[in-house]
């Protein structure tokens, strides 16, 4: 019998394969030994099963099982049924980079044969599923921010690079070329899985760092920032560093955003949002394009409790400055051309650029939930007035709330926003819940701060 090698040069004959599956072919190819089964909870925290290929046909069949409630917030009790993660072939990632023969594949979880509606790939994936009914599809990209930081034995975070301490550190040359072995090392992972990166910058706060990847379909870019979010953290952790996607991790310093960038396209493969004939707000869009970004603004104080889903998230949506002078986040629903000022960028008519999410969002939570906004906009032809101006404000502009408890009660007083996640307001009244018992939790917590403030203010 001919051996079979692999392109990593293994041979994998007589090891347990699914014979012409897919992902059987897969990992013949890349030599795969180990597979980090994975999904996310809605809080956007990776879990995994490690499975060995010889158990590749039980993986495929969602023989294995997690105990939902263990794993997080998943929308299960101790006492229910297993979450079984079926594997999307389609997303299969070669990590041969973290650990030879390692790769990871996207799963979604199903209970007793079903998709898990609280599942947010699940959800994702519906949402998509609306927009095929309307001969539609999403294209998104992404922006992930973080910072490398290490953390001592106090618990005390420093900059990771001693000497990045400016004030003014944004696409300092000789920031990213300090960090050069840890940016190379994940740009050469993400072109090699074919994703495109095309730039690596230092950003605005000392410390911090985005690595950019070309657009795609929805569900693909959301895979990727889960993937990515993974990669950066084991590759930091790797050289003795933290990389860490906290909204707001220094008072003083820019929080952490993750930008979204949206367009939808129809079943031809044709684009929808630049402008086939008139253009009543001189952005070049459609009429398409504005209502879909009407809807955004219509829905969103309810919208930040996806975009902005944590305490800390309101840390940056609130701060009124920084060491650069800019926060780069803003507390209004505006829109605008290419301003950076507003939750809504239009760079050009190819799509929009979404700016109040944070480094806490769940990618297939906000991407469904800024799609469901959107349709609610088409289906009601909403359409959002004049742009802004260039650093414009105006007084009509809803306000982005101030809290997550403010971001849980808009949420709960939006049918379209509570419906959003499932097609049903059981799901949304879950997060909600879940999201409120998060601020009360923080809440309840004696800090520093009030210490110092009350200890003996009497």
């Amino acid at each position: 019998m001919t051996a079979l090698i692999s392109e990593a040069g293994t041979d994998l004959t007589g090891l347990p394969q699914t014979a012409g599956s897919p992902l059987a072919e897969l990992v013949a190819l890349h030599g795969t030994r180990f597979i980090l089964a994975t999904f996310v909870d809605m809080n956007g925290k990776p879990c995994a099963k490690l499975v060995p290929v010889s158990a590749l046909a039980e993986l495929e069949a969602g023989k294995l099982g997690f105990a939902g409630y263990a794993a997080g917030l998943m929308g299960q009790k101790p006492q229910d049924g297993d979450l079984c993660a079926v594997p999307d072939p389609a997303s299969f990632t070669p990590l041969d980079a973290v650990r030879p023969g390692l790769a990871l594949v996207h799963c979604d979880p199903h209970v007793d044969g079903k998709p898990w509606a609280y599942a947010p790939r699940v959800i994702l994936k519906r949402a998509l599923a609306r927009l095929a009914e309307k001969n539609m599809t999403a294209k998104a990209g992404a922006e992930v921010e973080y910072y490398l930081l290490t953390k001592g034995a106090d618990g005390a975070l420093a900059t990771a690079d001693a000497k990045d301490d400016g004030a003014h550190p944004c696409y300092d040359a000789r920031g990213v070329t300090r960090m050069y072995e840890h940016l190379t090392e994940v740009s050469d992972v993400m072109n090699g899985l074919g994703w495109g990166n095309y730039a690596n910058d230092h950003e605005d706060g000392a410390g911090q760092f985005e690595q950019n990847f070309d657009y795609d379909d929805a569900l693909v870019t959301a895979d990727r920032v889960v993937t990515l979010r993974y990669l950066l953290n084991v590759l930091a952790e790797q050289r003795g560093m933290v990389a860490s996607f906290m909204p707001k991790p220094f008072t003083n310093r820019t929080g952490n955003g993750l930008h979204f960038h949206l367009s939808l396209w129809n079943g031809g493969g044709e684009e929808m949002f630049p402008a086939a004939g008139d253009d009543p707000h001189g952005l070049g869009f459609s009429g398409t394009a504005y209502s879909f970004l009407a809807g955004i603004l219509d829905h969103a104080p309810a919208l930040q409790a996806f975009l902005a889903p944590t305490v800390n998230s309101y840390k940056r949506t609130g701060a009124t400055t920084t060491e650069s002078g800019a926060t780069w986040s803003t507390n209004k629903a505006s829109y605008g051309g290419n301003d950076r000022t507003h939750m809504i960028r239009v760079p050009d008519p190819h799509r929009i650029e979404l700016r109040s999410g944070d480094g806490s969002a769940n990618p297939y939570l906000a991407i469904a939930a800024v799609i469901a906004a959107g349709l609610d906009g088409i289906d009601r032809d909403l359409d959002p007035g004049a742009p802004c101006g260039p650093g414009e404000r105006r007084s009509g502009a809803a306000t982005l709330p101030p809290t997550l408890l403010h971001a849980v009660q808009s949420l709960r007083e939006d049918p379209v926003m509570l419906s959003a996640l499932s097609g049903s307001e059981d799901v949304g009244r879950y997060y909600a819940a879940a999201k409120e018992n998060e601020f009360f939790q923080w809440h309840n917590e004696v800090t520093g701060w009030e210490v110092d403030q009350y200890l003996t203010a009497v």
